[in-house]
Parts: structure tokens; sequence; C-alpha cells
């Protein structure tokens, strides 16, 4: 009591003030809430951490001994005549010291994707040490359960072979799957959210197979990882990093007769065929220009398309080892090559010359080759797809338009205003179709992907999500899944949206 008689008044308050304070907390309950949050946050970036691992490369520790200089003048030894004057700028001396060869910093030894040749998987490989060999098993075991796996019955080395076999309506079955989708049942679950590779990605590709659920992606310091959707706990968050290139990834093709077989194209000139069979990336084709797109003809799988170069394409075949076309069809780069489901000798092209065009390999030769259909933009474009019934054709470019072609020789265009002002540091947009031709799939700049509708050239819907934390610029449609929709950012993430 004497201590409280010795209190002043603004003590007595200020105790007063504490404890109504420390009531009115209570009665909100804040500390609870607190708690709560907590509890969803920690749970938000569990489900979020599933990403890419590099396998450390531990450098051993050199001792080197220390060296106190001092100059000649405090050791008492008079000056050199030769460096008297002062050092010399000599650029042969320049020369010699780059030449001398690095120490082998690293205990693991890796190839360098700039050499030529081939080279085992497992060299290429930066992600954990002993979980390469899963990846390699799961799809040796994907390519034999798959109906297009090379078997008596599918020979696949084209696909008028298989025409001849009495399973072949099997295959068209499988080829790729109808229907239509209503986007407002499209959903981005925690679980399929996934950071794959560093840096931006180029190229997304599902693996074209209904026996597992597994993505690609390439990226822009020629990193290619894989994702296996579906993997089981033990086997990690089923990633898988490799670095068979050595500049951006501009292609990646799988064949659909033999899902272990992998083609990747790069800005290096090179394009490698990973084969998981014999475990290795092989170069298929080496070039001095770059190489900016690829395609695979849908009726022979040996027939590869790319562009080299500023306009040239040329058409590989891949078991003779040689080209059998060669011509030079734009005056910028070619960005994108695709056939017509319908009708294998219908090409499209978009360049960065402003223009898209429709080519007929039957007249085309290497001296003029003439477009059946040229459409122009005012700006580059980025992207030129065919429908999935070859009806119409969908282009992408820097103008602000997604262009329409329809009609029965493409006479018809109508241009839908879409913001594909995507700047320095985000892959350029590229419309895709999804599973018929109602509907062209898009990124835009509010981290979300934008529906244009056929029918009114228009935006129709958006899918949105918390947790998309970049701007998804490039995608990829499931074949055989109808509504698994795959995009992909400049950051390395891929989102995967399925139906509710």
């Amino acid at each position: 009591m004497g201590s409280n008689k010795r209190m002043t008044e603004y003590e007595r308050r200020r105790l007063e003030n504490i404890k109504r304070n420390e009531e009115m907390l209570a009665a909100l309950k804040i500390q609870s809430r607190v708690n709560d949050l907590s509890a969803v946050a920690a749970k938000r970036q569990r489900a979020e951490s599933k990403s890419y691992k590099r396998s450390p490369l531990k450098k051993p520790k050199t001792e080197s001994p220390v060296v106190l200089r001092r100059s000649l003048r405090t050791r008492g030894v008079p000056p050199d005549a030769a460096t008297a004057s002062g050092l010399t700028d000599d650029v042969d001396d320049e020369k010699k010291i780059k030449k001398v060869p690095e120490s082998n910093s690293h205990s693991v030894h890796r190839a360098s994707p700039r050499k030529p040749g081939p080279f085992a998987m497992r060299d290429a490989y930066t992600g954990d040490d002993g979980l390469d060999q899963k990846l390699t098993e799961t799809i040796l075991q994907c390519s034999k359960k798959s109906v297009l796996s090379e078997s008596d019955s599918f020979p696949c080395d084209s696909i008028d072979d298989m025409e001849k076999s009495e399973d072949f309506e099997t295959f068209k079955a499988r080829k790729r799957l109808w229907g239509s989708v209503d986007v407002e049942e499209l959903q981005l679950k925690p679980e399929n959210v996934a950071r794959l590779v560093p840096g931006r990605i180029m190229s997304v590709r599902f693996f074209p197979t209904l026996d597992m659920q597994m993505l690609v992606v390439g990226n822009k310091f020629g990193d290619v990882g894989f994702w296996n959707i579906n993997s089981k706990k033990e086997d990690g968050d089923g990633i898988y990093l490799y670095h068979p290139h050595s500049g951006p990834i501009s292609g990646i093709l799988i064949n659909p007769c033999s899902v272990s077989k992998m083609y990747s194209s790069c800005y290096d000139g090179f394009i490698r065929l990973m084969d998981v069979e014999k475990e290795v990336f092989d170069m298929l084709y080496s070039s001095e220009y770059p190489i900016y797109s690829i395609s695979l003809s849908p009726r022979d799988t040996n027939s590869l398309c790319f562009s080299e170069g500023k306009g040239g394409v040329n058409m590989w075949d891949v078991r003779a080892g040689k080209s059998w076309l060669s011509s030079d069809l734009h005056e910028d780069r070619i960005n994108t090559i695709d056939f017509n489901t319908e009708n294998e000798k219908i090409m499209a092209t978009s360049s960065s010359d402003g223009t898209a065009c429709i080519w007929d390999l039957r007249r085309m030769n290497a001296n003029k080759p003439t477009s059946l259909k040229t459409v122009s933009h005012k700006r580059a474009v980025h992207a030129a797809y065919f429908s999935p019934s070859g009806k119409f054709l969908a282009t992408t470019s820097l103008d602000d338009k997604v262009g329409l072609l329809s009609g029965a020789n493409y006479e018809n265009l109508s241009m839908a205003c879409h913001n594909n002002q995507t700047g320095r540091w985000i892959s350029t947009f590229r419309g895709i179709w999804g599973w018929d031709d109602s509907s062209i799939y898009i990124g835009n700049m509010k981290r979300g992907v934008d529906v244009i509708s056929v029918a009114t050239t228009k935006t129709v819907a958006t899918l949105e999500s918390d947790l998309i934390s970049a701007i998804p610029c490039r995608f990829d449609a499931h074949p055989y899944n109808v509504g698994m929709l795959a995009t992909a950012t400049s950051g390395g993430q891929v989102y995967i949206w399925t139906l509710s």
C-alpha cells in the first residue's frame, strides 16, 4: 500500500491504460487469430516449396602460401632496367594470360554442351545424385505401355504405313482428343505448382501419353527440366534437371510414336536427340546459325522441320541424316512452324518480319517459294498455329493483335485486340488452341490467362489464381487429357490447370 501511495497520478493512469488495453485485446482474440494466420502461411509455404534441386559441386580446398609483397625499394634492390619505363600494353601477353588452363575446381566432371558430339545423360544431369535413373525408368516403362510405341503393328516409320494396320483406328483415337471445356471449371491446385528450372522458360511440352503425366520445359540458359506430376513421395518432387545446351532452348518435341525420344533445338545452332533407351544426348544437326523453331510432321515422325538464321527453313530426314528441302521463306527469323493436322503438306510460319504465311510444301522450291496466304502485322509475329481441325489459323503479334484466319482458303481475316507488350524480361506471348476450335488461350500482364472466343474475337474469360506469382507467357494443352493446361513463366515456374 505504501508503494501505491507514493505513485503519482500519471503512473496510476498509465497502469489503468495498460490494464484496459490488455482486456480489449483479450476480448478481440487477436493472439488466437495471429496463430491461425501463422499456420496458414506455413501451410502455403510448404505447398509452394516444390522446386528443382541442383547437386552441390564441392570445391577442393587448395592451400596456397601467403606471399607478402614488398617493393624493390624496401628490399634494397635496384630497379630492373627492362621495366623501369613501365609495363607495356601488349595484346599478345594478354592473350597468353587468357590461354592459361583453368584449374580443376569441380570434383564432378560435367560434359560441355558446346561440344558438337554426343554425351551421356548422366553427364548432363545437374539435379540430386541418383534421381536421374528414376526418370529413365519411368519414361522407358511408359514407352513400352504406350499404344504408339514401336511394335510389329505400329512400325512408326510413317503414319501412312500405320493406316494399313487393323489397329489404325486405335491410333486415330489416341492421336488427339477433342472436347469443349467450360473455362469456369478449370482450377489450379497447390500441388500443381512447381519451379522446374532457373530463369526464363522458352518452351513447355506435355508428354503425348496417358500412361504418365510428364511435363518438360526448356529455359534460356540451356537447361531442360522434367516434372513427373504424379510422382511418389519417395521420388522427391519428381523434378529432374539437365543441361544439354549452352544457350536459349527454342523448341522441344517428343516423338508421339516413341516417348523415349525427345528433340530439342537451341540458339547455339544445335539440335539434340535425347534417347532415353541409349541414355544419351545425341547430336542430330549443327549449324553456324541459331535455330529459332522446330516442328515435327504429323504423319512422318522422321521428318523434322526447323528454322535457322534469318528466314531459312530446313526439312531434315532423321533416318538419312540429311536435308531434303531448304529454302528462305522470310526476311527475318522464323519464330514458329506448325503443320495442319488434316493436311501435312500445309505449313504455317510466323516471323519477326511482321508476317505470318501459309505454305504448300508440294509447291515449294529453293529459289522463289510463293505462299498460299500472307497475313501482315505492324510488328513482329511470334506465333501462328492451326486449330485442332485445321480450319483456322491464329497469329500473335507485338502490335497488340491476335489474328484469326478462316474459310476454305483462309481468305477471311479478323483481329482481336490484346495487350502483347511483355517487355524485355518476359518471354513473348504465344496464343495456343485448346481442345477444339472455339477458344484461344494466351497470357496477360496481370498474372492471368485470357480466353479469346473465336466466334466473337473478344476475351470472354480470364483464368486467375492467388497461387500464380508471375506472368504466364508460354502454354501447352495436353493432347490426350482434355482440360489439362500448362502455363510457364519467366521465373521458371509452371502452373497446371485441371478440370474440377
